[in-house]
C-alpha cells in the first residue's frame, strides 16, 4: 500500500510523463504497479484494501485446548511419539484435537519439538 502523499509525487510523474507522450502501459511497469491502479489513483478512489493486525482466526486454539493438546502429547502412550504419528493414532480411535501442522506449531511454542524417540 502506497501512502498518500508518495502516490501523488507519482501521479504528478506519470502525468508529465504521459502528457510528454509516453503510453500509461509503458510507464507502469517502470513504476511497479498496473495501468489499472494508475487509472484507480487517477480517479482519486480510495484504497479499499486494510491490513488487520487483530485478526484471529474463528477456528484458533484456545490456551485450554493448547494445553489439553501438550497433555496428550505427553501422555505415556504418545510422549515417544512426533505429531505425525500421534494425529493418525488419534484417529483411529475417533479423536480429533488439532491437525498435524497445528500439533506441531503448538509443540514449537511449548518448547517440545526436540526428538521425542525413546533414546533421547
Amino acid at each position: 500500500m502506497t501512502d498518500s502523499v508518495v502516490r501523488k509525487d507519482i501521479l504528478n510523474l506519470v502525468t508529465q510523463a504521459h502528457t510528454d507522450g509516453a503510453p500509461m502501459y509503458k510507464i507502469a511497469p517502470i513504476i511497479g504497479c498496473s495501468t489499472r491502479t494508475l487509472k484507480r489513483w487517477q480517479a482519486n478512489e480510495q484504497d479499499k484494501r486494510t491490513q488487520r493486525t487483530d485478526f484471529a482466526p474463528a477456528n484458533k486454539l484456545s490456551k485450554e485446548e493448547r494445553e489439553y493438546l501438550i497433555s496428550v502429547a505427553n501422555n505415556e502412550d504418545y510422549k515417544n511419539l512426533s505429531a505425525h504419528q500421534i494425529v493418525p493414532k488419534l484417529a483411529d480411535k475417533g479423536i480429533y484435537l488439532a491437525s498435524e501442522s497445528t500439533f506441531y506449531r503448538v509443540l514449537k511454542e511449548y518448547n517440545q519439538l526436540t526428538h521425542r524417540h525413546k533414546q533421547k
